[in-house]
């Protein structure tokens, strides 16, 4: 088998496998590289849902997103079963949509109980369209324009308020669009620093994201006297990808001691949200923490400082994202050119890249891939995984250790569910994939592949440009 260092393998065994499982056993998905249901089949390929990946592509196309249901469900239910079990107050999870915001993925989270963080008004507008509850959508962002705080009103979800000028034209809007009070939590920056990519460390106190420490008083008092707004709670996140479990104990007992500090104020605050940020297993030497555990630690951390302070246990809430969509998902490409540079490197090109997975040139994330048509194949090769685009950055994956590949063989990069297809671009006017979500060896179609009429639709023409007829 591989190296548990993929950088370090020595051209021996097969590719990566899905590991044969006990049936009995809770394994969280986060820790994992496939989708829960991956199998290779009797043809030598690999199958997610049930479902032949090759099979899959020759009927949707490629590149193709392929959302394996079961994985996602069960990451769903371990998040929101662990916290039943290890907190005795109220709990909700919230699915951080911005991973993957689309009708499908909210209902689905929707059905196992979870509510939906959105952070923008097209992510409401979705959310809502699927059919969740407006009492379980919490709307946040540092920024927010006033149809989006309009529309969050009339709807009656919950607002995130991350700054002043949110915080005062809240109070203006309030007053004009509703008859009853905005319900508002506070976002403030806890100053906890965790080990991740610099893009994606939120609670530092230098974030673009959340009131200061040192403005809490003002901001306290500021609310106190607002009958338009209902403030019920606090919400603070520290960052994601995360595989420290201190940064989140310490999040838990500093956000009490200020839940504590609102009473004196008048406010009677029944909500903490704790954020998200668990890590996924990307490649084999990710070492994340399993739903479970990180779960257990924010529950202990909020019970012991709760009782220290004399404090009845408030509602918490968490907002995973990656760790509940990531490793439900694979993309399937289709290779092309191969280019041998001797002596230096040999890219593979493949039919995607940079637009439908822009992590790697935006944050320089490292992914594992199989080819899905030669899953007993022996790994021969060390190659570059190059997108299609006129970039010479579109680059996917460096050093990937594969078998012999060959035009129209199909490469499958995993754990793609997390800011993929919701990062997705038209670079060099590509149209975004197609996603289907598969279970039980039953695909469906939830994300239409995009077509050149789509490209041009929202492009204006001015009649002064128009090739006028000879």
């Amino acid at each position: 088998m591989v190296s548990t260092h993929p950088t370090e393998v020595q051209h021996a065994g097969t590719q990566y496998l899905p590991q044969k499982r006990n049936p009995n056993a809770t394994i969280s998905p986060n820790q994992e590289l496939l989708p829960l249901t991956a199998k290779v089949n009797s043809n030598d390929c690999l199958e997610i849902g049930g479902c032949d990946v090759t099979t899959l592509v020759q009927q949707f196309g490629s590149p193709l997103y392929i959302l394996d249901e079961d994985t996602l469900r069960a990451a769903c239910r371990q998040y929101r079963d662990a916290f039943k079990q290890y907190y005795p107050g109220v709990s909700q999870v919230l699915y951080a949509s911005k991973a993957w915001n689309c009708l499908a993925v909210c209902a689905i989270a929707a059905s196992e109980g979870l509510g939906i963080d959105v952070v923008s008004g097209g992510e409401l507008y979705t959310a809502l369209a699927a059919g969740v509850s407006p009492e379980k959508i919490y709307l946040h962002g540092n920024n927010k324009s006033q149809p989006e705080l309009v529309l969050a009103i009339e709807s009656g979800v919950t607002i995130v308020v991350d700054n002043w000028y949110e915080l005062k034209t809240l109070v203006e809007l309030s007053t004009q669009h509703s008859a009853l009070s905005t319900r508002i939590m506070l976002r403030l920056t806890p100053g906890i620093e965790c080990h991740t990519h610099e893009y994606i460390r939120t609670g530092h106190l230098d974030s673009k994201f959340g009131f200061d420490p040192n403005d809490l008083d003002e901001v306290f008092t500021f609310v106190s006297k607002q009958p338009s707004l209902n403030c019920v709670g606090l919400h603070a996140h520290i960052g994601s990808q995360i595989f420290e479990l201190q940064p989140h104990q310490d999040l838990g007992a500093v956000m009490v001691q200020w839940f504590r500090d609102t009473a004196k104020y008048g406010l009677s605050l029944t909500e903490l949200n704790i954020g998200g940020g668990l890590g996924i297993r990307y490649t084999e030497s990710d070492d994340p923490p399993s739903i479970e555990d990180w779960v257990k630690v924010i529950c202990a951390a909020v019970q012991e400082t709760c009782a220290a302070e004399n404090l009845p246990l408030p509602k918490l809430l968490c907002e995973p994202g990656r760790s509940l969509i990531a490793t439900s998902c694979i993309t399937a490409y289709t290779i092309g050119a191969t280019k041998v540079v001797p002596d230096i490197r040999t890219y593979v090109s493949v039919d995607g890249g940079m637009s439908d997975n822009p992590r790697p040139i935006t944050y320089q994330s490292v992914y594992r891939a199989v080819v899905a048509n030669k899953m007993s194949a022996n790994v021969t090769e060390t190659v570059t995984v190059a997108g299609k685009h006129c970039e010479s950055g579109d680059i996917l994956i460096k050093n990937a250790q594969l078998p012999k590949t060959e035009p129209g063989d199909i490469l499958v990069v995993m754990a793609t569910g997390a800011y993929n297809y919701s990062m997705a671009s038209n670079y060099n006017r590509l149209p975004r994939p197609a996603a289907v979500v598969v279970a039980n060896g039953e695909a469906n179609l939830i994300l239409q592949r995009e077509t050149y009429q789509d490209l041009i639709r929202q492009d204006c023409l001015p009649e002064r440009l128009k090739k006028s007829e000879v």
